[in-house]
């Protein structure tokens, strides 16, 4: 958490916020909260994804049509691939905070207050630009609804329209190695879509739109307690600025006030779970955030690694189940895989993202539990952050596009990469 030099500041900002709208309502994260269960029993597979760390900068028409874009186009590929209605939740409207896990920075001589997402401070290192500003929480919650309404109007207004998901094709990805066989999927999607409404002599008004979520991690409780409210007509407190908050794993203490915060709202909500957690832990957080065993209440996200989720995972699967326990296991194949290449940059080798999810598909499958989504950073811009893909990133690439202030992401080549291969290996061991 940040230090505020100016308390009254603080103190009339949060004040402001209570007054603010909320960014979603309780009918939508109930919603949300059924179609988890759903996706615990495997009836569904929840896709989580978006932007490690939302900038104001990029709160534009571009950066958000091409992040649902992205999102829309690795959907119809698990849809037409797990033969399964997909939950799509966007990692945006509301990441602007980043855990950190120093409180300064050095950089030649000169030490700053750590860059703590825009909604915080400024990335530029300059004494004034890092002072963590209040002010700062009501810009985000203006971003924040901006993006959603602009997000509603696009699914709204036809966006989402699998009648045209060639509509949904980003201009640049016209050469990409996926191209051909992402174009085949939807033409075969359009032909079905044709037939069934041929038989049907109508047309099909449910194929116009789709459902979507929006998650964040709520880091900053200042900001997340200012938007939990009442609603009228539902028992409980629900935090409106989003469906779906989690806890990263810096904040996921037993007696912590993230962890003490969450227990109290009736969002579905979810936990990182990294190498370091052990089962009796796990099992402590699980019986605090869900002693009733609520369907679609809990997801737990593991981010293991590609060299540890063997030897770590199978003891958390084993004790989860023994309990019996209901919770929704979701795969991060991001995080426990970030490290520095030589020339200085933060990446993350694509090899290792594809060989986490294959092993945790394995694992759940040796465990019987059921892997039941997968959280990932990625967007839909032309960067050059993570090495491999079909491309076959370099270290040299990353100098050619790499935009992200925290950490990288997957750019649309490899995230639809990701989508199909979660196809191939789902199907591989025959779920």
């Amino acid at each position: 958490m940040p230090t505020y030099p100016d308390a009254e500041a603080l103190a009339a900002t949060r004040d402001e916020l209570r007054a603010l709208p909320p960014l979603v309502t309780s009918r939508e994260i109930l919603a949300l909260k059924q179609q988890l269960a759903e996706a615990q029993e495997g009836k569904r597979f929840l896709l989580q994804g978006g932007d490690c760390a939302e900038t104001f900068a990029e709160c534009t028409s571009d950066v958000i049509s091409n992040r649902l874009k992205v999102l829309l186009q690795m959907s119809l590929v698990l849809v037409h691939g797990l033969k399964l209605p997909v939950v799509r939740v966007g990692r945006f409207a509301g990441q602007y905070a980043k855990p950190r896990s120093a409180d300064t920075e050095t950089r030649d001589g000169v030490t700053l207050p750590t860059y703590r997402g825009d909604i915080v401070n400024s990335p530029d290192f300059d004494a004034q630009a890092r002072v963590p500003d209040p002010r700062r929480m009501v810009k985000a919650h203006a971003r924040s609804a901006m993006t959603m309404n602009f997000v509603r109007s696009l699914i709204d207004g036809g966006f989402a329209d699998l009648h045209h998901p060639e509509y949904w094709g980003l201009g640049w990805v016209s050469q990409s190695p996926h191209a051909a066989d992402y174009q085949k999927m939807v033409a075969g999607i359009g032909d079905a879509v044709r037939f069934m409404e041929t038989l049907a002599g109508r047309r099909m008004q449910s194929l116009n739109r789709v459902d979507f979520y929006t998650s964040h991690e709520a880091l900053l409780l200042h900001y997340e307690e200012s938007q939990t409210r009442q609603v009228p007509r539902a028992d409980g407190w629900f935090n409106l600025s989003t469906h779906f908050p989690w806890i990263g794993m810096r904040t996921a203490a037993l007696d912590g006030a993230h962890v003490e915060y969450f227990r109290g709202i009736r969002n579905p909500v979810a936990v990182k779970v990294g190498p370091s957690v052990t089962s009796d832990q796990l099992l402590r957080v699980i019986d605090a955030l869900n002693p009733d065993d609520e369907p679609g209440r809990l997801g737990l996200i593991h981010r293991m690694g590609a060299g540890q989720i063997a030897d770590k995972l199978p003891a958390l699967l084993d004790a989860v189940k023994r309990e019996g326990r209901r919770v929704l296991w979701i795969c991060d194949a991001m995080h426990g895989n970030t490290e520095s290449t030589s020339n200085g940059y933060k990446t993350r080798r694509f090899a290792n993202i594809r060989s986490e999810i294959e092993q945790a598909f394995d694992l759940h499958a040796a465990a019987g539990t059921h892997l039941g989504g997968v959280h990932l950073e990625m967007t839909g811009e032309n960067v050059t952050e993570c090495l491999g893909g079909a491309r076959d990133l370099t270290e040299v690439d990353l100098q050619r596009d790499y935009r992200s202030t925290v950490d990288p992401r997957l750019n649309y080549e490899q995230a639809l990469e990701i989508a199909m291969l979660i196809v191939r290996k789902r199907g591989a061991i025959g779920e």
